[in-house]
């Protein structure tokens, strides 16, 4: 994973500033959105003394920001909207984050969303019934372990935020790819996987909603796409990485 540097600016503008101030912010964030050296970036003000203003911008790299950014041409049509309340900052400086993150119970994991473990077992075992009748895929998988739906449950249960169970008893994502290597998936075998997997999904009664199935099938995406690029002729495994955990991504769960 890498580790981005996340940039601290404390601001306190007086009352009567505060609208020329945000919208100076407004004008200098379109310099950010078009920097390929930041991540993204909030302003956010506080609710308990609306004078205290936090900016948080996350770089690719301190060296990025400083040595990439402050040096484009963007940096002085930047500076020339903030640059008038450089004497109302308090604190400027970088940080690197730490181990300590996570996510709060606010949103459910796709995993929760999907109905847990007994849904992803009658995903895999609806699927690989489907593999098994499948002619382009079942060549592909001749000879399958009476367990590997299962443990391709609990990876996918991993992957979608639910128990560690496929990292604790099979490794992470090292060992997922090398099940794939020297197979030579074809793109036609990658597309017929992904149609039988999402009528899987049908028939397994996971959720339908839009925002749940969007994010299965970003998954399933791209996952398959790797299995190709890991399965070609002459592909090197990767380094050992952690199973990747899957979020909603621009469309959390739809709550009416």
């Amino acid at each position: 994973m890498t580790v981005s540097t996340v940039e601290y600016i404390r601001y306190r503008i007086a009352a009567e500033q505060s609208a020329q101030f945000l919208a100076a912010w407004t004008r200098a964030a379109a310099q950010l959105a078009a920097a390929p050296e930041c991540v993204d970036y909030e302003l956010a003000r506080s609710e308990d003394d609306f004078e205290n203003y936090v900016l948080r911008i996350t770089w690719t790299s301190t060296e990025a920001h400083l040595e990439g950014f402050r040096q484009s041409d963007r940096f002085p049509v930047f500076l020339a909207e903030i640059g008038p309340y450089a004497d109302a900052v308090q604190e400027m400086r970088h940080y690197k984050p730490t181990a300590v993150r996570g996510r709060g119970s606010a949103v459910p994991t796709l995993y929760d969303w999907a109905g847990g473990a007994e849904a992803f077992t009658r995903l895999t075992e609806v699927f690989y019934d489907k593999v098994r009748k499948d002619d382009l895929l079942a060549p592909l998988f001749a000879g399958l372990a009476p367990e590997h739906a299962a443990h391709v449950a609990a990876w996918l249960g991993e992957v979608f935020g639910g128990p560690t169970h496929y990292s604790d008893t099979q490794g992470g994502h090292g060992h997922m790819v090398a099940a794939h290597l020297g197979k030579g998936i074809t793109e036609a075998q990658r597309r017929r996987w992904v149609d039988l997997i999402q009528d899987a999904a049908d028939d397994a009664a996971l959720p339908t909603d839009a925002e749940f199935r969007s994010a299965f099938l970003a998954y399933v995406e791209w996952g398959t796409r790797l299995a190709v690029l890991f399965s070609a002729p002459g592909a090197a495994p990767p380094a050992e990485q952690p199973v990747p955990r899957w979020h909603w991504g621009a469309a959390p769960p739809y709550r009416p």
